[in-house]
C-alpha cells in the first residue's frame, strides 16, 4: 500500500527530528545523519518519493522553507560582530567569491566535461555554503568566535550571491547565444536584483517600524513577520528566479541591526523554525533522488572535479582572498577547508538543469548528478572533520563544559575554586568591579559588565561555557538571568541559587515554579544561608565514589549537615543537585559538597594526639 501524503508528512517530520536527535545524542553531524536517512527511505529502499508524492507543491514548498531558514540566519547578522574580522568577511565575499566562481568554472570544464556554458552556471551557484549546513555545523563544532563568525556570515551573505552569479552567467549565455543579441534581459537582472535588495530593506524596515509603534500585537507578531518573509521573497523572485533570497537577507539584515527588542524575542522561535525545516528538507531532498543518480556520482570524472573543488578551488580562493588581512594561518586553514554544500545549490541546480536543457545544453542533464556528489562529499567530509581539525588548529573550546556564574562574592568565589581544582573552566561576571575584588583576589577568571547588557552580548564570549549559575544577592535578579539565557543553554543546564523567603515559603511557592532556572541545592538553602554557613567554617569537600568506598558509605559517613553541590563524572561532564533533580553517583563520580568543619575539628584533635602520644614515646 502507498502511504497517503498525510502519513508521508508525517514521516519526513518523525525521521528528521529524530535526526536531529540521534545527531545531537552521539555527537554527530546532523546533517550527515538527515542526508543518510533520506537515501535510505528514498532512493535505497524506495519507500517515499516526495518530488513525485508532493507534485506542484514540492518546489513552491522548497523554495518558501528556504526563504524562511536564510531570513532567519540573516536576523543573526549584527555589524557589531564585524569588528576586527569585517575585513576578511568582506574580502571572502567579493574577492573569494569572484575566484572561487572562475576556479570552479574552469573545473566543471575541464575535468567535469561540461560545456563553458553550463560550466560557468553551475561555477556561480557552487560558490554557496549557506545557513542550511553551516548552521549544524557550528553548533556541534563549538568554534572559537572569529573562525565561527566567518564562516557563519560567508554561508549566509554568500548563498544569495551564488544563486545571483549562476542567474547571472545563464543571462549572459543567452545574450551571446542568440542570434539578435540584445541587452534587455541582462538590464532586467540588474534592475531586479536592485529591487530585491531595496524592497527587502523597505519590508524589514516596515516590520521594524511596525513593531516599534505597537501596531501589531504581540500574539500576532511571529505570524506576521512570517507572512511578510513569504512576500518578501516572492514578489521578487516572481520577477527574477533567485532574487527573492537577496530580498530575505535584506530583511533579516535589516532587523537584525535595528534594536527591535520584538525581533530578539522572536529569534527563537524562528530558529526552532529553522530546525524543523532544515529537518524536513534534507530528508525531502535526498528522498527525492534518483537510485541512477547516486550511482553516476562513483564516475571518475564526478569524484575529481568533487575533490578538485575540496582541495583546490575553496582553499585557494580563501588563502588568496584574505592575503593582507589578520587572518591567522590556522584560521585560513580551517575556514578554507570548511565549504559544506546543502540545500540551496540542490534546488537551485535542478532549477538551471530544466531550464539549460530547455535552452539545447544537453550536458546540462549532469548537473544534478554533479550536485548531489559535491554535497554529498562536502557534507560528510566537512561534517565528520571540523571538530578534530578545529582542535589540531587549537581553534575549538572543546574541553570539560564550564560553568559561567553571575554573581561575585564569597560563596560563588568559593564554589570557583573548586570548579577550577577540578580543571572546569570557570568565570564569574558582575557589574560591581567592587564585589569582583573576591574573584581577582583568588585569581578566578571574571568579566566586569551587566550580564544583561547590549555590550556584554558583544563583547563576551560565551562558548566555552555550558551550565549557567545565577547567585547574585537579588533572587529577582537571579530568575530575571535564568529566564533570559534558558533559551540559550536549554532548560536543564541553568540554575539560581534559592529564591524562598522563609517568611512567605507558600507564596515563593507558587511563584518560582513559572520562572526559568532550576533551584540548586536545596530550597531552603539561600544565598544568605551559603555565606553564613562558611562564616561558621563550613568547608567545600571532594569525594571520589570507589569500589572500596561507596555511595552508601559515603551516605553513612557524612555529617547530616552536609550539602550536595554538584558531582563530576569521569568524562568531565558536571550534574548540579538541584530540588527536583538529584543525581545518583556511581564509580568513578567525584562528589563535591559543602560541610560542617567536624572532620576537619576531628582530623587537626587525631594530629595533635597522635603528636602528644610521639613524644610521649620519645620522652620515656
Amino acid at each position: 500500500m502507498n502511504p497517503t501524503l498525510l502519513f508521508e508528512i508525517m514521516l519526513i517530520g518523525l525521521l528528521g527530528i529524530g535526526s536531529q536527535w540521534i545527531a545531537w545524542r552521539f555527537r554527530m553531524p546532523a546533517i550527515v545523519v538527515m542526508s543518510i536517512t533520506g537515501l535510505l527511505i528514498g532512493p535505497i529502499f524506495g519507500w517515499i518519493n516526495p518530488q513525485e508524492d508532493f507534485g506542484n507543491l514540492y518546489d513552491p514548498f522548497i523554495s518558501v522553507a528556504v526563504a524562511i531558514i536564510l531570513f532567519e540566519g540573516s536576523l543573526n547578522l549584527r555589524f557589531k560582530e564585524l569588528t576586527g574580522i569585517g575585513r576578511p568577511i568582506f574580502r571572502i565575499a567579493t574577492l573569494g567569491a569572484f575566484i572561487a566562481w572562475i576556479l570552479g568554472s574552469l573545473t566543471a570544464h575541464y575535468i567535469a566535461g561540461l560545456s563553458w556554458a553550463v560550466a560557468f552556471v553551475i561555477g556561480g551557484l557552487f560558490i554557496v555554503t549557506g545557513p542550511t549546513v553551516i548552521m549544524p555545523l557550528l553548533r556541534q563544532s563549538k568554534l572559537k568566535p572569529r573562525p565561527a563568525k566567518i564562516l557563519k556570515w560567508e554561508g549566509i551573505i554568500v548563498d544569495p550571491i551564488g544563486a545571483l552569479l549562476a542567474v547571472f552567467a545563464f543571462e549572459i549565455i543567452l545574450y551571446l547565444t542568440a542570434d539578435d543579441p540584445s541587452g534587455k534581459r541582462l538590464i532586467i537582472f540588474f534592475v531586479a536584483s536592485l529591487f530585491a535588495a531595496l524592497f527587502g530593506w523597505l519590508c524589514g524596515r516596515w516590520i521594524g517600524w511596525m513593531f516599534e509603534r505597537g501596531y501589531i500585537p504581540e500574539f500576532l507578531k511571529s505570524p506576521t513577520v512570517f507572512i511578510v518573509v513569504i512576500l518578501c521573497f516572492t514578489i521578487p523572485d516572481e520577477i527574477v528566479h533567485s532574487t527573492g533570497l537577496l530580498s530575505v537577507t535584506a530583511m533579516g539584515l535589516t532587523l537584525a541591526n535595528m534594536g527591535v527588542s520584538s525581533v530578539t524575542e522572536m529569534r527563537h522561535f524562528k530558529e526552532n523554525m529553522s530546525i524543523l525545516l532544515i529537518s524536513a528538507i534534507f530528508i525531502m531532498l535526498t528522498a527525492s533522488l534518483q537510485l541512477e543518480t547516486l550511482l553516476q556520482i562513483f564516475q571518475p570524472n564526478i569524484i575529481g572535479y568533487v575533490l578538485l573543488m575540496m582541495f583546490a578551488v575553496r582553499p585557494l580562493s580563501i588563502f588568496l582572498s584574505t592575503i593582507g588581512t589578520n587572518l591567522t594561518l590556522n584560521e585560513k586553514m580551517l575556514v578554507g577547508w570548511i565549504a559544506p554544500r546543502g540545500i540551496v545549490a540542490l534546488t537551485v541546480s535542478s532549477y538551471f538543469a530544466g531550464i539549460l536543457l530547455d535552452a539545447g545544453f544537453e550536458d546540462a542533464t549532469l548537473l544534478t548528478t554533479l550536485t548531489f556528489g559535491l554535497v554529498f562529499f562536502t557534507v560528510l567530509a566537512h561534517g565528520f572533520s571540523i571538530g578534530p581539525l578545529a582542535k589540531k588548529l587549537n581553534l575549538s573550546m572543546e574541553g570539560h563544559p564550564g560553568t559561567l556564574i553571575v554573581g561575585c562574592n564569597r560563596f560563588t568565589v568559593e564554589l570557583a575554586k573548586t570548579l577550577q581544582k577540578a580543571d572546569i573552566p570557570v568565570i564569574i561576571v558582575d557589574s560591581s568591579w567592587r564585589k569582583l575584588r573576591l574573584a581577582r583576589e583568588a585569581g578566578i577568571p571574571f568579566y566586569h559588565g551587566e550580564m544583561l547588557s547590549e555590550q556584554t552580548e558583544f563583547h563576551f564570549d560565551t562558548m566555552p561555557y555550558d551550565y549557567l549559575i545565577a547567585a547574585s544577592d537579588d533572587p529577582f535578579y537571579n530568575s530575571l538571568i535564568c529566564t533570559t539565557f534558558m533559551p540559550e543553554y536549554g532548560r536543564t543546564n541553568v540554575f539560581k541559587i534559592s529564591p524562598y523567603d522563609q517568611m512567605n515559603i507558600n507564596t515563593t511557592r507558587e511563584i518560582v515554579p513559572k520562572v526559568a532556572g532550576r533551584v540548586l541545592f536545596k530550597e531552603e538553602v539561600t544565598m544568605t544561608e551559603l555565606n553564613q554557613m562558611l562564616e561558621k567554617g563550613y568547608v567545600f569537600r571532594h569525594t571520589t565514589i570507589t569500589n572500596q568506598f561507596t555511595f552508601k558509605q559515603y551516605m553513612d559517613e557524612k555529617d547530616d549537615q552536609t550539602i550536595y553541590l554538584y558531582l563530576i563524572k569521569p568524562s568531565g561532564v558536571l550534574k548540579f543537585f538541584t530540588e527536583d533533580m538529584k543525581p545518583v553517583p556511581e564509580v568513578g563520580d567525584v562528589i563535591v559538597s559543602i560541610t560542617p568543619p567536624t572532620k576537619e575539628k576531628a582530623k587537626i584533635q587525631a594530629k595533635i594526639e597522635k603528636t602528644r602520644s610521639n613524644n610521649g614515646s620519645r620522652e620515656s
